[in-house]
């Protein structure tokens, strides 16, 4: 019985020793969440989230800054468009963060859908639910609710091609069954948009799906045969309407001082704005061609007071944050879990691109005034929501990426 009792001590003494030299397993700590809104896990691209709030911050003080008198004159309140503004934004961040918790792939999914639900509300602007604004039908609403499908119909389209070339990525590189779809579809969106009219945001449809058409490998004699056919109905359109508002703006781009107190008004005092302000700028708040000088300061044109109050430098600062942001979302596209996350990634990114080019290019009467604002600065709630829905978009695919 003692020995029995001894070995049994020896064996639970060896039991304990090896217990005591087993190493202690350290329990994983769950990754830190910088903001609280987005969902559990990776938090998403923290550069995307800071250069949004960069840009939109610096918008919302140069609106303010450009619509002063334009508030005064019309209302008597110099703080209306900021209001409006403050008020959007609230709403695009909302946007931006119900966005980022849904997964993308959810839209990827809705890609036969979604295109028809946009060709419907750009249908509706020529009913009576259709509002005219300065000869233009370009919202639709009723009561204080208004949107315009045509800033809908642009994110729209790049869910469409993400989600068409994902379920048949072979199909890029045959022009009728790849190619020709996402033309179709973007000359739908172009014709109506461009009955409304709506230059700018026609451009930027046809632009978008150029661009992704090039990220999704389409061959390049398939695209030169597209660019071609594109500039062919360009300068069509433009030459039947040798009496209408499209040929007299191009005209008006070509040589702005030639009519400068007609078509060529708004870039003429653009010019003089940007030529004003130099390399360091007049200061904040100082522009004199927000006076009542030119047209929607706040909008279109809020580069050429960027450009009067802040300078050259001030300008390059914006682009050089622009440029950041580029850099990211194509780094968001490059390192996507998958197929339609790259696409996505890479058509949010052509979007944002095209308009800081487009934009810049009117002010600068390098390209035809369009009416193309500059995201994320420009006044605008409807743009803002889309782009900063967009942000939320591409933060939910960066959750996913390997960045």
């Amino acid at each position: 019985m003692r020995k029995a009792k001894a070995t049994a001590t020896k064996s639970e003494r060896r039991d304990r020793t090896e217990k005591e030299k087993k190493p202690k397993v350290k329990k994983e700590k769950k990754p830190r969440r910088h903001f609280r809104f987005l969902p559990e896990g990776k938090t998403g691209d923290l550069w995307l989230i800071l250069l949004t709030v960069v840009l939109v911050t610096f918008g919302t003080v140069m609106i303010f800054s450009a619509s002063y008198y334009k508030s005064i004159s019309e209302a008597g309140d110099p703080y209306v468009y900021l209001k409006r503004q403050l008020m959007w934004l609230a709403a695009g961040f909302a946007a931006m963060w119900i966005l980022a918790k849904i997964d993308y792939h959810v839209w990827g999914r809705l890609y036969k859908i979604i295109p028809v639900i946009c060709i419907v509300l750009l249908g509706l602007l020529f009913t009576p639910l259709g509002i005219e604004v300065n000869g233009a039908v370009r919202w639709l609403g009723a009561g204080p609710i208004t949107i315009m499908p045509g800033e809908i119909a642009k994110l729209g389209l790049i869910i469409f091609v993400a989600g068409y070339f994902d379920r048949y990525p072979k199909r890029a590189y045959d022009f009728w069954k790849g190619v020709i779809p996402v033309v179709l579809l973007a000359g739908i969106y172009a014709g109506l948009i461009m009955l409304q009219p709506n230059m700018s945001t026609a451009f930027t449809v046809v632009f978008i799906a150029g661009g992704m058409l090039i990220v999704s490998g389409v061959k390049w004699r398939h695209m030169g045969i597209l660019a071609g056919a594109a500039t062919v109905a360009g300068v069509g359109l433009i030459l039947m309407d040798t009496e209408g508002y499209r040929f007299a703006r191009f005209t008006s781009f070509l040589d702005p001082f030639a009519d400068a107190l007609g078509n060529g008004w708004q870039v003429v005092q653009s010019l003089l704005a940007m030529g004003t302000g130099g390399l360091t700028g007049l200061g904040l708040g100082n522009s004199i061609q927000k006076n009542l000088y030119l047209p929607e300061p706040q909008n279109d044109f809020i580069l050429a007071i960027i450009g009067e109050e802040l300078g050259f430098i001030g300008i390059l600062a914006l682009m050089c944050v622009y440029m950041l942001l580029i850099w990211r979302g194509c780094h968001i596209a490059i390192n996507a879990p998958d197929y339609m996350g790259m696409m996505m990634a890479a058509g949010i990114t052509i979007m944002i691109g095209i308009q800081v080019v487009m934009n810049v290019a009117v002010v600068t009467s390098s390209f035809p005034p369009t009416g193309v604002i500059l995201p994320f600065v420009s006044y605008g709630g409807n743009a803002l929501m889309i782009f900063m829905g967009a942000m939320g978009v591409l933060l939910n695919i960066s959750k996913s990426s390997d960045l």
